[in-house]
């Protein structure tokens, strides 16, 4: 599937997070060689480090905005892809992680506590993201009558809601959009440039009781609905608003 979300926003991302119950392996060994084996089927991820608050990352050389990387932290595998050309250039190596982790990082079925796929959108912009989210996505709501105070001004408007998608509520999607405005910033009319607004969407999964837990299979299937959701809800509803309220600004 082309990736249509990178010509829509300054920047797009697809991660994929497998949240531990227990703590990552740490020896040297162990992930030299997961790492070994990820370079090997994608020959530009060469950029080794270990971050100073322990995490293990293996980074492809960026190609402008255009890269992709795993990160091992304490209790979760994070797999992402910064503006891919088309999904599966995201997918194919988080695909790959997730086969390789229950032989060379232990991460069985039995210690998954759940797994996200997670679509987000920046969206650059020198101003008052607060203004721009209320009168993208609050428009008449109870929320909004808050600012017909007297010197009200918008200053927390960063919105989230959780789902669930299956009966039993194993199954959710959450929404969230992000501003990076500080009291700061209001108080002095001073805004750094170019800082985004953020939309995150994320399709999650936890197992259920008494299942053996197929993370390729739920990773499938969770892209499956995120890319649907996305085209459907997500986009229309949320990200046009945002893009349009930012667009009247400019």
């Amino acid at each position: 599937m082309a990736n249509s979300y990178s010509s829509l926003c300054d920047d797009f991302f697809v991660d994929l997070h497998v949240n531990t119950e227990l703590d990552l392996p740490t020896e040297r060994d162990t992930i030299l060689h997961f790492f070994e084996r990820i370079e090997k089927q994608f020959p530009g991820m060469g950029n080794f480090r270990r971050r100073d608050n322990g995490d293990f990352n293996l980074e492809e050389e960026r190609e402008g905005q255009r890269y992709r990387w795993i990160t091992l932290e304490m209790d979760r595998l994070c797999v992402g892809c910064a503006n891919p050309l088309v999904m599966e250039d995201a997918y194919s190596l988080q695909r790959t992680a997730l086969e390789l982790s229950p032989y060379m990082l232990g991460i069985n079925h039995l210690d998954i506590d759940s797994l996200d796929v997670t679509f987000t959108m920046d969206f650059d912009f020198q101003g008052n993201h607060d203004e721009v989210i209320s009168e993208a996505l609050y428009g008449n709501s109870a929320f909004s009558s808050l600012l017909e105070i007297p010197k009200a001004r918008p200053l927390g408007f960063s919105p989230s809601a959780i789902v669930s998608l299956s009966q039993d509520c194993y199954c959710q999607a959450r929404i969230a959009i992000e501003s990076r405005t500080t009291v700061y910033e209001v108080r002095n009319g001073k805004f750094k440039p170019d800082e985004p607004i953020s939309l995150y969407f994320t399709v999650r999964r936890y197992p259920r009781p008494g299942e053996r837990f197929d993370a390729p299979k739920s990773f499938d299937m969770q892209c499956r609905i995120a890319e649907d959701l996305m085209a459907e809800k997500i986009f229309p509803s949320f990200a046009a608003p945002l893009i349009n309220a930012i667009a009247q600004r400019r």
